[in-house]
């Protein structure tokens, strides 16, 4: 075990999120990378409590032809703003991976530039792959070379060579001398040569504890890459495209079987096969662009925070944020935010609350990071599984059909379960739980001591509220004996007037004794008109079996509305119980609703 098992990543390309320009002069104009930090404070708020973030080093553009490994590149600062941010996320207990560009460098690169000015009498010559002075590139050098993808801005490193490697390390503990920097991503690690990252992993483990690795990989048998002499972790490119079609086509299959083959390399253990899941990032486009409905998006964080692995929000897809790449380029997929535009998203956008749920879900629940995985049910439209870690059970459901879908799966020896997306408090029968999910949403079911971890203070709050209601019936009570009856402080007045006391000094107690007792009178009475205020007013909201909806579309009513319109739908197909009419009010989410009311057919 150890702190990235546990991680829930936020992923920034900070090129992009600062609005830096898309090529360098090398000239340090403005230090960008200090926009970036009043963005630690939204990262705690949704519960992530770990950031990718990269390329940072010195580039010549998208930053992944690095001219400079050991600067920060001067379109975000200088090394200073690198060592306060990290400062920063530390202080905030936030760690950090940066994007380590070990395959490829850029053509600024000091040994390059030394092959480029002296050909065959660099002494830099075997640094890079297949060096040919007989041949030509598209920059005329005349010399030919490998490149990466296609692109002779990405020169290729020759990794078998020991210099290389030596420097490589040699980078590795100077972002950790420098930075203390606590993991990295290594970029395009599905054709990095194999002792290459025996070499990084070997410094990997020296340099500090629980150093992370986690590569790039996109396809193939996962465990060549993840296993003790090479990486932590890799991307679950898999998992990623089944995420978006899954449920685009109805089809859980796909996510279903594609969970099972990775279950299946990690040997049915969740460490055995460690991932990194992610709904999109800055090589894909913004899953808000990818899927048909757009209430989608939390089912597919629900997987990518439930499943096997640890989960990763690009920024801004929070947001919903749409992206689509265009004439081959990714910029559109990195845009300059402004997080000031966005600070009422956890209060308003029901994605970004809900990936906030997400976030204190899994830092509640162990089983989420280390619980075996259970399939309980799978249709087209509908997915249960359980996470387990010995008596912790978690079970995850999901309907992405238009109309509300009842589950009933084995209750996993638990007698009643609670529901973290609103309250859904679920009792077994002969061994099972059965519930409703509304359409197109999904809901997480916790056993009781694990869901009082979840809602913690809130927990708290609510018995504080109920303690405070008590006190406000206890006060309502006493002040109907103050109304009905002469009150006690009338009565001592009346004993002072007839001269019922024996001295001066009796005088002066009982006269101060009135003035405590009515001042207490009076706070009662005060606390009675707040009371009976705030019982009126709850009386006056509307019950949804009794509303009468305006006649307006489903998008200009209220949330009220638009649920006395399900209450309706569903009184037409049958009896409503109270349970399902729980289910409906306890929705609060007005995109929701109009999806869910426009579902019955």
């Amino acid at each position: 075990m150890a702190w990235f098992d546990e991680a829930r990543f936020y992923h920034i390309y900070p090129l992009g999120l600062t609005g830096a320009p898309h090529t360098n002069d090398y000239i340090l104009k403005e230090h960008r990378l200090k926009n970036i930090f009043p963005w630690v404070d939204h990262i705690k708020n949704i519960n992530c409590n770990a950031i990718y973030i990269g390329p940072l080093f010195e580039s010549v553009g998208h930053g992944y032809e690095t001219t400079d490994y050991k600067k920060l590149d001067s379109r975000l600062g200088d090394n200073q703003d690198l060592k306060d941010f990290m400062d920063l996320c530390h202080k905030n207990k936030i760690r950090v991976i940066f994007d380590a560009v070990f395959n490829h460098c850029g053509r600024d690169f000091f040994a390059f530039k030394d092959l480029r000015e002296r050909k065959e009498a660099s002494q830099y010559r075997d640094w890079f792959c297949n060096v040919n002075f007989y041949g030509n590139n598209y920059f005329n050098d005349g010399f030919s070379y490998d490149n990466w993808g296609g692109d002779d801005g990405l020169v290729k490193l020759n990794q078998r060579n020991p210099e290389v490697k030596s420097y490589i390390q040699d980078v590795i503990r100077y972002w950790v001398k420098e930075f203390d920097v606590d993991g990295l991503r290594l970029d395009a690690a599905d054709v990095l040569d194999f002792d290459y990252m025996k070499a990084i992993r070997q410094v990997a483990n020296e340099v500090k504890e629980d150093f992370y690795l986690m590569g790039e990989v996109i396809h193939g048998d996962y465990t060549r890459w993840v296993n003790e002499e090479h990486l932590h972790a890799v991307t679950n490119y898999s998992m990623n495209k089944a995420l978006w079609s899954g449920n685009n086509e109805h089809n859980f299959f796909e996510i279903a079987h594609t969970q099972r083959r990775n279950y299946d390399m990690a040997g049915q253990n969740p460490l055995g096969l460690r991932l990194y899941n992610f709904a999109d990032n800055h090589d894909v486009e913004r899953i808000a662009s990818k899927v048909n409905n757009k209430t989608h998006q939390l089912l597919i964080y629900t997987l990518c925070y439930t499943l096997p692995g640890v989960p990763s929000i690009y920024y801004g897809s929070e947001f919903g944020i749409e992206g689509r790449k265009e004439k081959g380029s990714d910029w559109n997929l990195r845009p300059k935010l402004n997080i000031e535009d966005y600070s009422d998203a956890v209060e308003n956008n029901p994605l970004t609350f809900g990936i906030k749920i997400l976030g204190k879900v899994r830092e509640s629940s162990p089983a989420l990071s280390y619980g075996g995985y259970k399939e309980l049910l799978l249709t087209n439209r509908q997915y249960a599984y359980r996470r387990r870690l010995d008596n912790e059970n978690v079970i995850i459901l999901l309907n992405n059909d238009d109309n509300p879908a009842w589950f009933n799966v084995d209750a996993e020896g638990i007698d009643k379960y609670y529901g973290c997306f609103g309250d859904a408090n679920v009792s077994s029968s002969d061994g099972r739980v059965s519930i409703e999910i509304p359409a197109n949403s999904c809901q997480i079911l916790m056993p009781e001591e694990l869901y009082r971890r979840f809602v913690g203070d809130e927990a708290k709050e609510k018995d504080e509220v109920k303690a405070e209601e008590k006190s406000e019936v206890e006060i309502i009570d006493e002040a109907d004996d103050i109304d009905g009856t002469e009150s006690e402080s009338l009565e001592m007045a009346d004993a002072v007037a007839e001269g019922g006391v024996d001295s001066p000094e009796e005088t002066e107690t009982i006269v101060e004794d009135i003035a405590d007792i009515q001042e207490h009178e009076e706070n009662v009475l005060d606390a009675t008109e707040e009371g009976n205020d705030k019982a009126n007013e709850e009386a006056s909201e509307p019950d949804i079996e009794t509303l009468v909806p305006r006649n307006v579309s489903y998008e200009e009513m209220t949330i009220e509305e638009l649920q006395h319109c399900i209450f309706e739908k569903m009184r037409n197909n049958g009896p409503v119980t109270p349970e399902m009419k729980k289910t409906i009010t306890d929705n609060i989410y007005h995109d929701s609703l109009i999806n869910w009311v426009k579902s019955f057919r």
